[in-house]
């Protein structure tokens, strides 16, 4: 489950499906980043994308290993 907490991922997918249900919308992921650039700034929008990113890759790595990999 996914953190509520800034940087968390939780604020990012609410506000994206929320966007996804609003008529006209066609990317709500793109919109969703666009509000985030805004009221966190480019930096921490991007901070936040690698924390996100390095948390994905280590939920992957975790499976892989309970498959049998490595």
């Amino acid at each position: 489950m996914k953190s509520m907490r800034p940087g968390g991922g939780g604020k990012f997918a609410a506000l994206k499906s929320a966007l996804a249900d609003r008529p006209g919308v066609r990317d709500p992921g793109a919109l969703a980043a666009s509000i985030g650039r805004k009221k966190y700034g480019a930096a921490k929008m991007a901070k936040f994308s690698a924390g996100g990113r390095k948390r994905a890759r280590g939920a992957a790595q975790a499976a892989h290993k309970a498959i049998g990999g490595y």
